[in-house]
């Protein structure tokens, strides 16, 4: 028996928080440019954020206002709290991209209107991982990470629904999934729920309702037994939570964005950047390639790792990493990538609809997974259908 552990936190995790505020902006940007360059980060800590980074974009947009918001959504809206969006000191440092970094992008094109061309060139060099294995069938996602967000997701829906009124913003989930000796995702082995709450609340009212109205409801029953460890708020008490309890930054959470350690990540982080950033457009492609390979069947696991030099356009390296499970030889599934997919920036933007305002609502509960973003569709499968045939 193997083990594998992944965790996930809720919307108002302070590293969250700051997430949904990057990504709410860039949506409010591209809402009325498409064509905008964003690089938004926040930290935050107790009643202070500072909202920082490069802008460029014929948008105005009140970037103050849109952060209140956001808090307030999220469930920061009073004073005992600690962290309240009413109130919070706000400080705004934003400048225009880079002319460097600009440059490079445009590839000498910043004149156009529209720069959507075949040179347009990556946003920074660096190494992106895309990653699928069919332990969850519908979505082709690792068990641990699928759970853990499911149960996370959960918190936030308990509270804000008032199933479980005395539960506050902040919380963190954690899956540990059993595998048997060949690699099969088993069972669930332990898991850990941790909800900030209300002060004077007794410990077992807290585990006794987030047993019954969260994780009776996320867990299949056949995945566990008897010998199934369930840790609820496991230091007893944890009413002082958010920005209050700890401080938060944008792009802390990249494991918890991604596949839960389940496979590399290149380091990147995801909220708060346009898709011209390859860190985030080119890592989304490569869940889609990924994903294609799996669910056609060629592999029961794959990896797919793209790199890229900085203007440059085409990748510097692809490679493709089955674990084994591979069904057909991994040369003639790297064909099979160079010749149906392009992982150049201004193909990846189109075919992808990248410059679209999707992204707010990735910030939470991860980037993957998750069928109605245009990353997840497996729009392709008969043309790689069509190629397999032919080689």
């Amino acid at each position: 028996m193997k083990l594998f552990t992944s965790e996930s936190v809720t919307e108002g995790h302070p590293d969250k928080v700051c997430d949904q505020i990057s990504d709410a902006v860039l949506d409010a940007y591209f809402s009325i440019d498409p064509n905008s360059r964003v690089a938004c980060e926040c930290s935050v800590s107790n009643r202070r954020l500072l909202i920082m980074g490069e802008i460029t974009s014929k948008a105005t947009v009140d970037i103050e206002k849109i952060a209140r918001e956001k808090i307030l959504e999220i469930g920061y809206d009073k004073d005992e709290y600690l962290f309240n969006g009413n109130n919070v000191d706000i400080l705004i440092d934003v400048h225009n991209q880079s002319a460097d970094i600009a440059l490079g992008v445009d590839n000498s094109k910043e004149s156009k209107e529209n720069i959507m061309e075949d040179t347009l060139g990556a946003g920074d060099q660096g190494m992106m991982f895309g990653y699928a294995t069919n332990e969850i069938e519908d979505v082709l996602m690792p068990a641990a990470i699928y759970y853990a967000h499911k149960l996370a997701k959960r918190l936030t829906e308990v509270r804000k629904e008032g199933i479980i009124n005395y539960l506050r913003p902040d919380g963190k989930t954690q899956i540990t999934a059993k595998y048997d000796d060949n690699n099969k995702f088993v069972g669930i082995d332990t898991i850990v729920v941790s909800s900030q709450h209300d002060d004077n609340i007794l410990h077992e009212k807290i585990e006794k309702d987030i047993i019954e109205h969260v994780i009776k409801v996320v867990i299949p029953q056949e995945l566990m037994d008897n010998n199934t460890k369930i840790y609820v708020n496991p230091t007893g008490n944890f009413v002082i939570g958010g920005p209050a309890g700890d401080s938060g930054l944008t792009g802390r959470k990249i494991i918890v964005d991604t596949y839960g350690g389940y496979a590399p990540h290149g380091g990147g982080a995801f909220s708060g950047k346009d898709p011209t950033k390859v860190d985030r457009s080119a890592a989304y492609y490569a869940r889609y390639v990924a994903k294609h390979i799996v669910a056609l069947g060629l592999a029961d696991k794959c990896e797919i790792q793209v790199a890229y030099a900085i203007g440059v356009a085409k990748p510097v390296s692809i490679n493709v990493n089955t674990f084994g499970t591979n069904k057909i030889d991994e040369s003639k599934i790297l064909e099979l990538i160079y010749n149906v997919f392009d992982f150049r920036p201004a193909n990846i933007i189109k075919e992808l609809n990248l410059r679209t305002p999707v992204y707010g609502k990735t910030a939470a509960y991860g980037h993957f997974g998750h069928n109605e973003y245009s990353w997840e569709r497996l729009n392709k499968l008969e043309e790689c259908e069509n190629y397999i045939k032919g080689i």
